[in-house]
């Protein structure tokens, strides 16, 4: 008596189409981040207001979940937790924030999400002692960030000191990659490792009067649009879809992917914002297409680290 075949897909073939997916969502939810925090400097609220409904919203969102969730928080190994928590949380806010300031939307996408895969690549280095994977994908990606940059034509001081905070950024965000490579956290621990430990720094800081506060004055519709663009969007969709591509494509596959995010950044800030990208941005945004289709074409990534249980 001969078996039907079965009509559900390998474990491995499920596992990447989940992985391919979410990896897509993150992109377009970074793309909005990258827009979002340009348009911090035309809104009346403060950077800090921005931060609190950035991670207030989520946290109250999630907070029937918690209590299920606090015996597999407080036992993640205190290294890689704190690479996540700090990754992807309030200093890397802080960071994106100060270094959008002096730049734009364009510089915030090319210099976090664009030089990633390099930040990975070197940090596997220093904390693993991992192969530094300079393969010819990173390096036409990392070409294509610089020609992004170069295409912007703002060299002062102003914009040399938010490319730095931005880079300062990149390496926090390659430290939150590998930190849940480390830890195979599951992707709703890893949304509240990310989003409690801010929240409640900010909301101490913000009732201490460190940060100034413009909640009050400002119209209910500005703020339902950030809280649901960093609350939702940023807070909750692109940090669990991006921890579920990660734990089924790998840390560096996934990095690589986000250099993708200037491509989308460039495209939707032409309607959106009215920028004009030069002849170099879009020979840059090129570039980095091509080198995210080598580097995933060669296959000289890590295989993806196994499921957590």
């Amino acid at each position: 008596m001969s078996l039907a075949p079965t009509t559900f897909a390998p474990p491995l073939a499920t596992r990447s189409i989940v992985g391919w997916a979410a990896m897509g969502a993150a992109l377009v939810t970074w793309a909005g981040f990258s827009l979002s925090m340009r348009s911090i400097g035309a809104s009346t609220l403060s950077p800090s207001d921005v931060a609190l409904l950035r991670f207030a919203v989520p946290a109250l969102i999630l907070l029937p979940l918690l209590p299920s969730r606090l015996r597999e928080l407080t036992s993640l190994p205190l290294a890689p937790a704190a690479m996540i928590a700090s990754g992807a949380g309030l200093p890397f806010f802080g960071l994106v924030a100060a270094g959008g300031g002096f730049t734009s939307a364009a510089h915030v996408s090319a210099l976090v999400a664009g030089t990633a895969p390099l930040a990975v690549s070197i940090l596997a280095r220093l904390l693993m002692g991992e192969r530094l994977a300079l393969g010819p994908g990173l390096v036409t990606i990392v070409l294509g960030v610089v020609l992004l940059v170069a295409g912007l034509g703002s060299f002062d001081a102003r914009a040399i000191l938010g490319a730095g905070l931005l880079l300062g950024a990149s390496l926090l965000w390659g430290g939150y990659t590998l930190g849940m490579r480390m830890a195979a956290v599951r992707p709703l621990t890893c949304l509240m490792l990310v989003t409690y430990p801010s929240a409640i720094v900010i909301a101490v800081l913000k009732l201490a009067g460190v940060f100034d506060s413009h909640l009050a004055s400002v119209d209910l519709r500005e703020i339902l649009l950030f809280a649901g663009v960093q609350g939702v969007g940023t807070g909750i969709v692109s940090t669990l879809v991006y921890a579920l591509a990660v734990r089924h494509l790998g840390a560096l596959r996934c990095s690589t992917m986000g250099a993708l995010a200037p491509v989308l950044a460039t495209a939707a800030a032409m309607p959106l914002l009215g920028e004009q990208p030069t002849v170099l941005t879009l020979v840059g945004v090129v570039a980095v297409a091509a080198g995210v289709a080598l580097a995933n074409a060669l296959r000289g990534l890590p295989k993806a680290p196994a499921l957590a249980r």
